[in-house]
């Protein structure tokens, strides 16, 4: 009995780091975008989706999955909710480049921090879920702090919600694809990848060069794009096979934690006193819809 209780703790200590892992390197993936900010957000997002299926190619066939890859091609369906997904991920990879190109980090951060409230909204909206009392006060709250970010930014936070609706959908629309993470990665990338080949194609006639593409430090960059798009979804497949989805929820806060760090203290953003109120009740927010989701997981597990 022991060498099982064993066993099922090095499972859960093994998915913990692998799930932290994955956090982290989300949380500091501005730094690589900061490197690159010449190249221009849609250069850099075109790239990553090549980089991306080159990578992820790679370890299907070595991982003898090719199979799954054909059977999804086969399904129209699914390959046309999985375009559809493909392109709302493209669209959050460039809203998120540019707002680290722009000095918007911030922001952004402020959009990972509220998905989770706006996962809830678009599973009440477009799934008939109901929300509970505490769900519904930390939706509240979190509408509160959208309104407040608004006056502290003298504007409608629209990458900020951007970001949020877009990943959003994005979960949405995948949870009806029936793909593992890899996989789905790889279709995803391998329908944007013509896209992505004819924008670069098009750049390179127009300037008459290579651009960006002949400096061989910024080839370099981009060529990081793709292990810094698939190894973080690799750890996080990992992470939940062996995590509770509750532990999960808890970790999904540390990337746009980190986020918001780097945005004060590395790359110089102003946080003003309203902004910073936002963000305190956005946390509150989100301590009251975590508290509820654990309390709730131990009494289904009870």
């Amino acid at each position: 009995m022991a060498s099982i209780t064993t066993a099922e703790q090095r499972r859960t200590d093994s998915g913990l780091v692998a799930g932290l892992a994955a956090y982290l390197l989300w949380g500091f993936l501005p730094l690589l975008f900061n490197l690159m900010r010449h190249v221009g957000a849609t250069t850099l997002v075109a790239d990553r989706t090549l980089w991306s299926l080159l990578l992820v190619g790679v370890i299907m066939i070595v991982g003898g999955r090719t199979a799954e890859v054909r059977a999804i091609l086969r399904d129209w369906k699914a390959v046309r909710s999985m375009a559809v997904a493909a392109f709302v991920l493209a669209g959050n990879w460039l809203i998120y480049v540019y707002a680290v190109e722009t000095n918007q980090v911030l922001e952004a951060s402020f959009g990972y921090f509220i998905n989770p409230l706006v996962n809830v909204a678009m599973g009440v909206a477009l799934l008939g879920e109901r929300l509970n009392r505490w769900q519904t006060v930390a939706v509240a709250i979190a509408v509160v702090a959208i309104g407040i970010q608004a006056v502290g930014l003298g504007g409608v936070p629209y990458i900020a919600l951007s970001l949020a609706l877009t990943f959003a959908l994005y979960g949405y629309i995948r949870k009806t694809a029936k793909a593992s993470s890899i996989t789905g990665l790889f279709v995803e990338t391998l329908v944007l990848s013509p896209v992505a080949l004819a924008y670069l194609l098009i750049t390179f006639a127009i300037d008459g060069n290579f651009g960006v593409h002949a400096d061989p430090y910024t080839l370099f960059l981009l060529m990081l794009t793709g292990p810094a798009t698939a190894l973080p979804l690799l750890l996080f497949a990992f992470a939940v096979q062996r995590l509770r989805l509750t532990t999960i929820g808890m970790l999904q806060y540390l990337a746009p934690s980190i986020q918001f760090v780097l945005a004060i203290m590395l790359f110089g953003e102003h946080l003003n006193g309203v902004r910073l109120a936002s963000f305190a009740l956005i946390w509150l927010s989100l301590i009251v819809y975590t508290t509820d989701s654990v309390v709730r997981r131990r009494r289904v597990e009870a």
